[in-house]
């Protein structure tokens, strides 16, 4: 029987839900421990007596990390396993940023944050990868969109929590935080989490294994001998990212990449300079952190469009998401001088459309590259991602210490929205025209 076959014919069991709640766990823990420079840069800067440039290369350096973590580290699971990569990501993320908490100076966090950096990156990829190859076709892309919200969720949760959090206890107590709570949920993975079956039969791996495995979400599974539906095998890594990068799939690949980055780069400049900014401008010293928190909760809104992507074109589905960002981040700026209301309304609403675009790209480049290079795709895709998350973050601080009005600022943060519009209308097109290739090839051949 085809492992999806037998996938789709069987109701959610608790199994899938257990692997869900870790993935989910392992999203929020990502967006927490990847959002909190940005809660603490403005104590951060008063306690260590720095300035606004100082701070730049500490909020860029767990986002090099990640985009290098992404790149390098997360096809590796594609060889060794989805498990096993994300064992050593958790593990690596939630000791650097324990670590980073015991920080003395600017060199000491900038490296702590690197290392933390390096495990951000490979780890969201690979829970992407390794719930997708879970799930039933019919409902896969509303199951991991609503896991991808936990990357959202938590990123606003520690904003939140570090409203209340650092006034009482200090900056180092919400990185001790968030990193003692994704070592434990690393100890759980590592006996609870199962490894891909499709990952166990791509190499091979004896047969009773993966029964025994899917038996746990339905028992008649051990009756049954298992194999891929499509023609799928275990390739080297160079093959692996020959493909992504081959006639098939370049168009989609950089359109992919192009998407995500400009997506980062609206994410993180806003995230990691809102609470700074607020405070030069003489607002209450929670109002930072929360707002940013309220654009990054936008992200729950994947929930729908994964339901949306399940029915309709995906491609065009974040698209229309994207435009309608531009639209709100380019108001966000004037809103500031009409009403603080209108203001928190828009960033929200920007938040929710952006982030929901965001999280919905892993699901769709999930669907869009075969078993033996899904992770690489993904993982490359959030790779050169995460350089927009620098790019942002750079962005953001060049036109901060250049004192730029909030319209201007956030003018230029709409433009990457409609880049990311644009993105996947080529993606879209560059597949229309590979199925008419396909069907003409077929009809030659009858």
């Amino acid at each position: 029987m085809h492992i999806q076959t037998f996938l789709d014919q069987q109701k959610w069991s608790g199994f899938q839900s257990l692997i869900f709640t870790m993935m989910f766990l392992v999203a929020f823990f990502d967006g927490m421990d990847t959002a909190v420079m940005g809660y603490i840069a403005p104590d951060l800067i008063r306690e260590w007596q720095i300035s606004k440039a100082d701070i730049i290369p500490v909020l860029s350096a767990a986002l090099i990390g990640a985009a290098i973590g992404a790149i390098i580290l997360g096809p590796l699971a594609d060889k060794f396993g989805r498990k096993v990569l994300l064992l050593v990501s958790v593990f690596l993320f939630s000791v650097g940023c324990i670590f980073s908490s015991f920080a003395e100076n600017l060199t000491q966090l900038e490296i702590l944050r690197f290392i933390t950096g390096l495990g951000l990156g490979a780890a969201l990829p690979n829970a992407v990868t390794l719930l997708s190859e879970f799930c039933p076709a019919h409902k896969r892309a509303f199951i991991v969109n609503t896991m991808y919200c936990g990357f959202p969720i938590g990123a606003a949760g520690g904003g939140f929590a570090a409203a209340y959090i650092i006034p009482h206890f200090g900056w180092e107590s919400m990185l001790l935080i968030s990193g003692v709570m994704p070592f434990l949920l690393c100890l759980c993975m590592l006996f609870l989490l199962p490894e891909s079956v499709r990952y166990l039969l791509l190499i091979n791996t004896n047969d009773q294994c993966i029964p025994q495995i899917l038996g746990r979400i339905n028992p008649s599974a051990t009756q049954h001998h298992f194999q891929l539906e499509d023609r799928s095998s275990n390739i080297s890594m160079r093959q692996a990212m020959r493909t992504v990068l081959s006639a098939k799939y370049v168009v989609g690949t950089l359109s992919l990449w192009i998407c995500f980055f400009s997506g980062l780069m609206i994410f993180y400049g806003i995230v990691n300079w809102m609470p700074l900014l607020f405070k030069e401008a003489g607002m209450p010293p929670h109002l930072g952190p929360m707002v940013s928190g309220l654009f990054a909760l936008g992200g729950v809104g994947a929930m729908l469009n994964g339901w949306l992507m399940d029915r309709f074109n995906g491609n065009y589905v974040i698209a229309i998401c994207t435009f309608f960002t531009a639209i709100c981040v380019a108001l966000i700026g004037p809103a500031i001088d009409w009403s603080l209301l209108i203001f928190i309304v828009l960033m929200i609403s920007a938040g929710t459309l952006q982030n929901t675009a965001q999280s919905s790209l892993p699901v769709l480049a999930t669907k869009f590259y075969p078993t033996e290079a899904r992770t690489t795709g993904v993982s490359w895709m959030c790779g050169i991602g995460r350089f927009g998350a620098v790019a942002g973050t750079l962005c953001m601080g060049y036109m901060a210490n250049n004192n730029l009005a909030w319209t201007q600022i956030f003018t230029v943060l709409a433009i990457p929205a409609v880049v990311m519009s644009v993105s996947m209308l080529i993606k879209n097109i560059a597949e229309k025209a590979a199925e008419d290739r396909n069907t003409v090839t077929d009809f030659a051949k009858e």
